[in-house]
């Protein structure tokens, strides 16, 4: 890979002398959906699938990046210190959000880049593309311009760049796996506290298998800041009565006891789902680590069953995959993974019956909804990295 990057910098560019190639992960989360912005916990892993890019430095300011994903993609060029938003939609706006935020920690760089980017996430398909080109953006200039900055404070950046360069209300979850990856471990994370543990994915004779619907997300015009805003009105109305911080400090007796202050039923099914959505996490790291699989794989179903059910974040290709899913062999757990409305359901599936169910679930799918969705067995990767 690392030849092909200097081979795309050098026809992108005109010569590959001095260039340096850096990759980061995408990541998939196992359980604890939309808890990360409720201060509840998440149990995501970073994937060998991820974000690449060869870069140089400039002698004077000017700043100029490629993507080899955009189709008929041309060079965006903008000089350092132009930080204005010209394309809401523009996927520079990512890269260049975390040279903004890096200006916002007093972190100027001295000169301009050229850079070319590549990706194997697949778009749209929820796997955090760009957590994962933040990550990476943020982690190479750290390491071509020399500043010091530890991994995990790249990932609160990186969500900050998220949240005020590009209005996307994100919790620290997929910039937090993407940097802070450890190949064959997930990582249990309470977003609350930012305290996490690595917990070993030993499966054994069973595969982590995603699903991607090939229905494509865009969470900067779906209903996830809408989430959001319906989970924070609900703690505010819990807090009238309850010192809590977050939704994620009260255990499921204790939500049961005192919903009745949410007064808003929509507010009061958000709600549910991230105080029972925490537990489940909870306990799904508890089975994990006495390698308990099949209980693992009851929490990804109930899991889904609340994303779908209380916070309305599934859609019909999805609860199609997981339906079919779970009445096919092998199938242990499957669930919808990362923000919703589209992208990917993850699965964890018996060896032996990989391609049988993949074939099965593929077939019965397109039948369904008129297009096919892909299969990716992954493995748990590391974090970022010079090549």
């Amino acid at each position: 890979m690392k030849e092909y990057m200097l081979d795309l910098f050098k026809k992108t560019y005109g010569s590959s002398d001095g260039v340096r190639v850096f990759f980061a992960p995408g990541r998939v989360n196992l359980i604890g959906e939309h808890t990360d912005y409720n201060g509840g916990h998440v149990f995501p892993c970073a994937l060998t699938l991820g974000t690449y890019a060869a870069v140089r430095k400039r002698k004077d300011n000017k700043i100029r990046m490629y993507s080899k994903n955009i189709a008929k993609g041309n060079i965006i060029e903008r000089n350092y210190g132009d930080f204005s938003v010209t394309n809401k939609n523009n996927w520079s706006n990512y890269p260049y959000g975390v040279v903004w935020a890096l200006s916002q920690k007093g972190i100027h760089l001295e000169q301009g880049f050229d850079v070319v980017y590549y990706g194997n996430i697949p778009s749209g398909a929820g796997l955090s593309s760009s957590a994962s080109i933040e990550v990476l953006t943020a982690y190479m200039l750290r390491e071509i311009y020399g500043y010091k900055m530890e991994l995990q404070d790249i990932a609160l950046m990186c969500q900050y760049s998220e949240n005020n360069y590009n209005g996307m209300n994100c919790g620290i979850m997929d910039q937090f796996a993407s940097a802070m990856g450890k190949e064959g471990h997930a990582i249990f994370l309470d977003t609350a506290k930012l305290e996490y543990e690595y917990a070993p994915v030993n499966l054994e004779n069973k595969k982590i298998v995603i699903m991607n619907t090939n229905k494509k997300h865009n969470l900067g015009t779906s209903k996830y800041n809408e989430r959001r805003s319906e989970s924070e009105a609900a703690l505010r109305s819990l807090q009238t009565r309850l010192p809590i911080k977050s939704l994620g400090d009260m255990s499921a007796e204790q939500f049961e006891e005192y919903k009745y202050l949410i007064d808003n039923s929509v507010n009061r099914k958000r709600a549910k789902h991230a105080v029972y959505e925490n537990q489940r996490t909870i306990q799904a790291y508890n089975a994990l680590v006495a390698n308990d699989i099949e209980r693992f794989g009851q929490l990804m179903i109930q899991s889904h069953e609340s994303l779908r059910d209380d916070y309305e974040v599934s859609c019909r290709e999805l609860d199609i995959l997981v339906a079919e899913g779970i009445d096919c062999k092998g199938v242990c757990g499957i669930r919808m993974t990362g923000g919703g409305f589209g992208g990917c359901c993850v699965s964890i599936i018996d060896s032996e019956y990989v391609d049988e169910a993949s074939a099965i679930i593929g077939s019965r799918y397109e039948k369904a909804v008129g297009y096919k969705c892909d299969f990716y067995t992954v493995l748990p990767g590391g974090g970022p990295a010079e090549l």
